[in-house]
């Protein structure tokens, strides 16, 4: 089974979302299947085999995420982070500001899908491997 001290370990080389696709294939290699991740202060629920879970501690003091969801500016907001032009706190600012609550990344099918605070799916975006 994966811990969380493994996860974070990988995470530390992220150092924008030009690295995610790394990360994504290493954190699989551990046995992970899929993770939600909370923007309101980046604590993280994953999941492994047989149903395995582990979660993070909150790794910021919690944002506001709005209630209205901005979907144009946040899709702008993320090419810009997945160009490597903002790093992962001024992602999750971004995310909150336009009402982006949480994400989930499925591992089996290579998906990262971001919801809002009514649980909506927002974006459906496939992650390269």
């Amino acid at each position: 089974m994966f811990t969380v001290e493994q996860i974070e370990a990988a995470h530390a080389k992220v150092k924008s979302g030009a690295d995610f696709p790394v990360y994504i294939q290493e954190i699989k290699e551990f046995g992970v299947r899929s993770f939600e991740t909370w923007v309101k202060d980046s604590h993280t629920e994953y999941v492994g085999e047989n149903g395995y879970t582990t979660k993070s501690q909150p790794q910021y003091d919690e944002l506001t995420v709005e209630n209205t969801v901005d979907k144009e500016l946040f899709v702008n907001q993320l090419k810009s982070h997945q160009r490597g032009e903002t790093d992962y706190m001024k992602f999750c600012e971004d995310c909150a500001r336009t009402g982006i609550e949480k994400w989930i990344v499925d591992l089996d099918q290579f998906t990262c899908i971001y919801y809002d605070k009514s649980g909506n799916k927002i974006l459906i975006e496939e992650i390269p491997h």
